[in-house]
């Protein structure tokens, strides 16, 4: 069915013009009792963050998340977009889409005045009705709120004329929702500027007597640690947000690993394929964990999930480098793959206190740690102990990075218990799945003090 074209037509067809945050709160409402997914690619905040959106959407509040960085807080308020209307009418070549029937700027008042109903519409999509400022301290009021444009007074325009500002990017998003990120890196006097705007809702450009009574909903982020009283954001503007909703990290395994199958880069290779074990995921995801606890790192910096991403890229990465040198045509990581984790995670991280090589021997030791929290949810040392007595007797098994495969498999004979342990883990009998299972068998025994490990020069020994 086609869209009404001039204001006469929308008149006729009793289209009705809601205030942006009675149209989210319809559409929340709507998608709710239809049990639909609000937040799709929102991972983790299912009993906590989203039922606060939900009752800040529903009383209609503005917005303001806390979080440490890397806590989806962007992607949760981009989300916020899917809860406006798939099309509204604005005024044809209207920089602030004007409400048809009450417009507000100058131009398209006088429009109206002229050619009344015959005013010709047009429909937006809500991308076009959403807008996200990266808060710095060098952001201008003009940047924000607007500013009087100098070509239009070149062109002949008086300075005290309507119709020579330039809007800004809160004007631009009248009638949809503005987010600034990281909202206490504005300066002070910028914050105040936007008093108005969250509480009376209109803007206030340079010495004009104007007032634009913007419809926006204002969503923001911020970091706790400069949102607090000590911190950089003016409490005027922290009593003006509605809800003030704090963000987290995943708080289980299970989590953090659905949120790296979600986002981490994927590359099609026909000619290789990357297997990653379900244990080598919980080890990348328990590694991060292991940070967010570590009394070594600065947590009020935050320990993101990106770190987690990276990390299993870099261990599918590390794995393909292997099998394009020995030839295979599967790439499965192993635990003597996992030295390639440090640099995707040195950077990310801070400590607390620093010297030459503390991060990695930080990380070293949280490596250690999260290969043994995970071998034991999955073993009990006990049940190898025939294997454990080989290796007293004089067995010993050497590990490398570039260890070909087909040697792990063909050694499985000689490991006492091993094959049942394979199964146990999900693992079939081919070469790359068979390699990743025994080193991760024989890493947990060594870190559970079971049988010894020479580390020699891009290798390792395990011995009795």
């Amino acid at each position: 069915m086609a869209h009404p074209t001039t204001i006469a037509q929308l008149r006729q067809s009793e289209y009705r013009v809601l205030p942006v945050k009675e149209e989210m709160r319809k559409n929340l409402v709507r998608k709710i009792k239809a049990s639909e997914e609000l937040f799709p690619g929102i991972i983790g905040y299912e009993g906590s963050v989203i039922p606060q959106v939900e009752n800040a959407i529903l009383s209609g509040q503005d917005i303001v998340f806390l979080g440490e960085r890397g806590q989806a807080k962007s992607r949760l308020i981009r989300s916020l977009v899917q809860l406006l209307d798939e099309q509204v009418p604005v005024i044809e070549g209207c920089e602030i889409n004007d409400n048809p029937y009450a417009p507000i700027c100058r131009a398209c008042r006088d429009r109206v005045g002229a050619k009344g109903d015959q005013v010709t519409v047009r429909w937006i999509t809500p991308d076009e009705r959403y807008s996200e400022k990266l808060a710095t301290p060098d952001t201008s009021i003009a940047d924000l709120i607007g500013e009087v444009d100098p070509i239009r007074v070149a062109e002949g325009k008086y300075l005290a004329d309507e119709l020579t500002i330039h809007y800004g990017l809160v004007p631009r998003t009248n009638r949809g929702i503005f987010a600034i990120n990281e909202l206490p890196d504005l300066a002070e006097r910028i914050q105040v500027g936007l008093l108005n705007l969250i509480e009376e809702r209109d803007v206030q450009i340079r010495g004009f007597k104007l007032r634009l009574p913007i419809d926006v909903y204002v969503v923001a982020s911020a970091n706790p640690e400069d949102y607090t009283n000590r911190g950089r954001i003016i409490t005027p503007l922290k009593d003006r947000f509605g809800a003030q909703i704090r963000t987290h990290y995943p708080r289980n395994i299970d989590d953090e690993i659905r949120i790296v199958d979600q986002e981490r880069t994927d590359f099609q290779d026909r000619e290789l394929t990357v297997t990653m074990p379900d244990f080598m995921k919980e080890i990348v995801a328990e590694v991060t964990q292991l940070a967010r606890r570590s009394p070594k790192i600065n947590q009020r910096s935050g320990v993101s999930v990106r770190i987690s991403i990276t990390n299993y890229e870099n261990l599918a990465s590390n794995a393909t480098r292997r099998a394009l040198r020995t030839g295979e045509t599967e790439a499965v990581p192993r635990i003597t793959d996992l030295p390639s984790i440090i640099p995707s995670s040195a950077g990310k991280l801070e400590m607390e206190t620093w010297e030459e090589g503390d991060d990695q021997t930080v990380l070293e030791k949280i490596i250690k740690t999260a290969v043994l929290n995970v071998f034991r949810r999955h073993f009990e040392a006990t049940q190898f102990t025939e294997l454990v007595q080989r290796f007293d007797a004089g067995l010993t098994f050497e590990v490398s990075e570039l260890q070909a495969a087909e040697r792990y498999a063909t050694m499985l004979r000689e490991l006492p218990g091993m094959e049942k342990a394979l199964r146990s883990l999900g693992l079939d009998k081919r070469p790359a799945l068979a390699a990743s299972g025994v080193e991760f068998v024989l890493e947990g025994l060594h870190l559970s003090k079971r049988i010894n490990k020479t580390e020699l020069d891009g290798a390792a020994v395990y011995a009795g």
